[in-house]
């Protein structure tokens, strides 16, 4: 199998030494900025072959753990609107509201649907004409372009029973954010392949340029993933913060033109709230204003109110790499996948799930 070479134990058991040997003696964050990668270290155990000193810490790469509170109570809202049908993904219906979770609204009888694909949307609107179906937009931007595709469609059959929910997030601004807030010191960014497939990994050269900061696109196979942190750790060596893309077999520079058109053609850059974090400017996306009448917020009139984080939850500072999820009071015990307090212990991208389900309750 072609994978095989990408989980070679004797490849991984090299780059292991490889980066104990090179590694700085002084302590280094390593951040890796998407949810994927989270959990596949956490599940290959890489945490725990890294070299002391070496710190491999989570960012803001979970777009389900950013969604803000304010969007769940939006969609709670709109759910009690009578004949209203509010459609997501699976992950988001059990992320907690002020009060409930979009799966306990459904279990108080809103009509609330889980989908797998954005175009079930657009057919379950034909056939029940009657019905106005609101869908909640999340993620970055990897699934923002099937997202612009599907807002297109809708316009192009003319539907006028579907809105959409925005809450797409753009991952550069939220990259520059946590380096000049300066509340953890970031020595280098394991950079996303998904989100990189589209941006292009020229798009981090800004990020290593004004704050000198290494950058490395890197895949999600143990092999891959060392890699991308040996390359990091030669960076910070030798002193130097430059852009350098290690998943070169599904990332180019350039990233995918099309995709990012039809993204730009359909949404344009707003500043938004990313739940725990705060505002961040021109992260978000809203749709633009030949599109404006398909916006659920628009469209119902309704107005988001920023919403503070349940007492004793840390998941703010756990995506911005301030703390580990053992560290937080919750977690383990009053915060778990059973009965989850912040959205990091629900997504299956959520840094407190994956320690939970591969590293225990212990400090990695």
């Amino acid at each position: 199998m072609e994978l095989d070479r990408y989980r070679d134990r004797e490849r991984v058991r090299e780059l292991t030494q490889d980066i104990a040997r090179l590694c700085p003696s002084a302590t280094v964050n390593i951040m890796e900025v998407c949810g994927t990668h989270t959990t596949a270290i956490a599940r290959y155990g890489l945490r725990g072959l890294m070299p002391d000193g070496l710190r491999l810490i989570s960012g803001p790469g979970c777009p389900v753990c950013v969604t803000p509170t304010s969007i769940i109570n939006a969609a709670q809202m709109l759910s009690e609107v009578p004949g209203t049908v509010i459609s997501t993904f699976g992950d988001m219906m059990r992320v907690p509201g002020t009060d409930k979770t979009l799966e306990e609204r459904r279990a108080d009888g809103a009509d609330v649907r889980v989908l797998y694909s954005v175009y079930d949307l657009l057919r379950m609107a034909e056939e029940e004409p009657e019905k106005n179906f609101i869908f909640i937009s999340v993620g970055f931007e990897t699934t923002t372009p099937s997202i612009a595709l599907s807002v297109l469609e809708t316009a192009q059959r003319g539907l006028r029973n579907v809105c959409f929910l925005a809450a797409n997030r753009l991952v550069i601004p939220a990259l520059e954010a946590l380096c000049a807030s300066k509340e953890i010191s970031i020595d280098g960014f394991l950079c996303p392949g998904h989100v990189s497939v589209i941006i292009g990994s020229d798009a981090y050269k800004p990020v290593a340029r004004q704050f000198h900061i290494p950058c490395v696109v890197g895949g999600f196979e143990p092999v891959d993933m060392l890699q991308a942190i040996y390359h990091l750790i030669m960076q910070i060596r030798e002193g130097e913060a430059r852009v350098e893309n290690a998943y070169t077999r599904a990332v180019k520079g350039e990233g995918n033109s099309k995709a990012l058109e039809v993204t730009q053609a359909v949404f344009e850059p707003v500043d938004a709230e990313w739940r725990g974090i705060g505002t961040i400017p021109l992260s978000g996306l809203k749709l633009r204003q030949e599109y404006a009448h398909l916006d659920a917020l628009e469209r119902f009139d309704v107005k988001l109110r920023s919403i503070p984080e349940p007492r004793g939850c840390r998941c703010g500072d756990v995506l911005k790499g301030l703390l580990i999820p053992p560290e937080c009071p919750l977690f383990g015990s009053h915060c778990n996948p059973a009965s989850p307090v912040g959205p990091c212990m629900v997504s299956s991208e959520g840094s407190c799930a994956a320690y939970y389900k591969y590293e225990g309750t212990g400090h990695a």
